[in-house]
């Protein structure tokens, strides 16, 4: 079945578009490591910040459909920043469920990262 599948989707021109993305991706790796991972670090925080606005919202029964936009702005410009070295802050109150959400929306990510990533990119 599988051979069928991938039959199709070549001849439909699905998963183009995502290889050519890989391609350029790991060709912008090549040339710009740390400006690309910087950009992708960004990104994926922005996507973390609306991820979890999404979430609140259902979980809380809302219907607006207004997010607040300065959340993942806010989060692609701190997540896109080259690391710096500082001292941790601890902060208290909402520890477990931060860190068992992070445990449901990274777990899926990392899985993928160390199955599919090439290993040169690491």
């Amino acid at each position: 079945m599988a051979p069928a599948a991938s039959r199709l989707r070549a001849e439909a021109g699905l998963g183009a578009l995502p290889r050519r993305a890989l391609v350029r991706y790991l060709l912008l790796l090549r040339l710009y490591p740390v400006l690309t991972k910087a950009a992708t670090s960004g990104i994926l925080s922005a996507l973390g910040n609306f991820l979890a606005q999404m979430i609140e919202k259902k979980r809380k029964k809302e219907n607006s459909r207004s997010l607040d936009v300065s959340g993942p702005l806010r989060y692609a410009v701190y997540g896109g920043k080259t690391p710096q070295p500082s001292p941790p802050r601890w902060g208290g109150g909402g520890f477990w469920p931060a860190l068992k959400m992070n445990w449901r929306v990274w777990t899926p990510v990392q899985f993928i990262n160390i199955n599919y990533v090439p290993l040169q990119q690491f």
